[in-house]
């Protein structure tokens, strides 16, 4: 089992697709294929409350689990699902070049018993 497969996804104010889960599935496993050492992901997609004057506004936030860190990403506010989502992990992917900048390298984010000669 993948982490694409076990990512925990939520949908609130928004309702289940298929499409929308596979999309969501699909963008968790590039990141696995970029940053091999990520051990979960959280996803919750929601329309928040309606504001006056404004059409549906889908937020993304994702959570993010890798050894020794973890990253979340807030998107902003955007009319399309499918954007706000590609916006989500767009983010998450610069984090997450940050963090491997942080440590070194990609090595870096294995656990300690993998780094030992």
């Amino acid at each position: 089992m993948t982490i694409a497969d076990s990512v925990q996804i939520t949908l609130r104010g928004i309702s289940h697709s298929d499409a929308l889960e596979a999309r969501i599935r699909d963008k968790v496993r590039k990141l696995t294929e970029i940053f091999p050492s990520l051990i979960g992901c959280r996803v919750v997609a929601e329309v928040p409350q309606q504001r006056h004057g404004h059409g549906n506004q889908f937020v993304v936030r994702l959570d993010i689990s890798m050894p020794g860190s973890e990253v979340v990403v807030n998107r902003d506010h955007h009319e399309d699902i499918y954007v706000a989502l590609r916006e989500a992990f767009r983010a998450a992917r610069r984090q997450l070049n940050g963090c491997r900048g942080r440590h070194g390298s990609a090595a870096a984010n294995a656990p300690l018993a993998a780094r030992l000669p």
